[in-house]
């Protein structure tokens, strides 16, 4: 299997992903109607019971309630989407025939909850004017190494030679078409079944390096890594075909459901490549997780990019007044819409730098944002802090930002 090259990337998706959205934008606008639209977001994470359901094995009525109450505090903050992580491992959220019943819902992985969350999610979000964007994991299986913890019809276990340990967790290989096509089956069997309005993903490719491992994907590189100058060229065109096959395959099922990243912030740092950012980040995506972010962008095909800039204006290392200028200029002209991705969780951390105890620290990056017309919205990390606001940060976000309800970009 050869690299796909740039020209044959683009002249397809020009041709699969190019139709205007016009369907599905009816959802509610609140007093905001004659406002932009703009996309205000909060992600709901259930991997580990991050944000939802506050523990595993809660009664189906107690694990409801919950949902309904983070959707009803988006309604109040003002934001309009919501984007629902419902494979964080390798399962489900919804009755799956890939995978099993994610464990964070009862405690043991496959056993039924006795309900739909995701479905219960796309009906009561679109009831509170709230887009719903499902947010899948592509190829995190577990956060341990010991596959015995898995139900034996999981289907690492029934191919464990898609599996490949690394830092504590296990993966699957993203080096074997037949691991790609099976991960974007289990994700559309949701596209298909429910009334999404998004296909989401974080920022986890390749795993983030682990210091004194190596990801043990030799077998896959000998089968098929010839036509590549080296690995991680190999490893890039890996990601850009999961990308770019998924780009085609949601639109050719529904075509008004859009297909976003959020990827680390940064790209490459300056010094790496000048076109990089004006950074010295300790990752970048491009080398490190080789997903090659600005190209997915420049090519057409996203929607959406939330690049999550989790650092403060001045942080020397990545600054937020340097990094969304740049993505600025990368969606620039492309037709995709720019959201930043906000650390909400960081506002009032006494664990973190002095500028995050400042209630106005995130309400200063919305006015910052203002100067860029590409950027189109932000997202908060995460629904959790949304409901909490430690310090005030996201009332701040509101009164200052957000005095009317808008719908979202389409």
């Amino acid at each position: 299997m050869g690299p796909i090259t740039r020209r044959s990337l683009t002249v397809a998706a020009a041709g699969a992903l190019a139709a205007t959205v016009t369907a599905g934008d009816a959802l509610a606008e609140g007093r905001g109607g004659e406002h932009r639209p703009e996309f205000r977001g909060m992600w709901l994470a259930t991997v580990a019971n991050r944000d939802w359901p506050s523990k595993p094995g809660l009664t189906a009525d107690a694990q409801r309630a919950e949902l309904l109450s983070f959707l009803d505090t988006a309604v109040r903050r003002r934001l309009n989407a919501v984007v629902f992580q419902v494979r964080p491992t390798a399962d489900a959220l919804w009755p799956s025939p890939y995978e099993p019943w994610a464990e964070c819902l009862t405690g043991v992985q496959g056993r039924d909850p006795g309900w739909d969350p995701l479905g219960t999610a796309v009906r009561e979000a679109h009831r509170r004017g709230l887009e719903l964007h499902a947010w899948f994991n592509p190829y995190r299986i577990a956060n341990h190494t010991d596959p015995s913890r898995l139900i034996p019809t999981h289907p690492a276990r029934v191919h464990p030679e898609w599996v490949v340990p690394y830092g504590g967790k296990l993966y699957y290989n993203p080096g074997l078409p037949e691991v790609r096509r099976f991960v974007q089956d289990a994700m559309l069997d949701a596209v298909a079944r429910y009334d999404i309005d998004a296909v989401h993903w974080d920022d986890y490719f390749y795993p983030y390096p682990v210091a004194g491992q190596v990801f043990d994907d030799d077998a896959a590189y000998a089968r098929y890594g010839a036509g590549f100058p080296d690995r991680a060229s190999w490893r890039r065109d890996n990601i850009d075909r999961l990308v770019y096959e998924t780009a085609v395959r949601v639109k050719r099922l529904k075509r008004r459901v859009r297909f976003g990243i959020s990827p680390f912030g940064v790209w490459r740092n300056q010094a790496t490549d000048p076109l990089g950012s004006a950074t010295t980040a300790g990752v970048q995506t491009y080398d490190d997780l080789y997903a090659d972010t600005r190209a997915w962008v420049r090519r057409g095909w996203l929607d959406y990019i939330v690049p999550q800039v989790y650092w403060n204006i001045g942080f020397a290392a990545a600054d937020y007044a340097a990094l969304v200028p740049w993505w600025s200029e990368v969606v620039r002209g492309t037709g995709v819409n720019l959201y930043i991705g906000e650390a909400l969780y960081k506002a009032g951390d006494p664990a973190q730098p002095a500028p995050w105890q400042d209630p106005a620290e995130l309400s200063r990056h919305l006015t910052f944002d203002q100067g860029f017309p590409q950027v189109r919205g932000n997202v908060y990390f995460s629904a959790k802090e949304v409901a909490a606001d430690r310090n005030g940060a996201m009332a701040r976000v509101v009164a200052d930002h957000y005095p009317h309800r808008v719908r979202p970009p389409r």
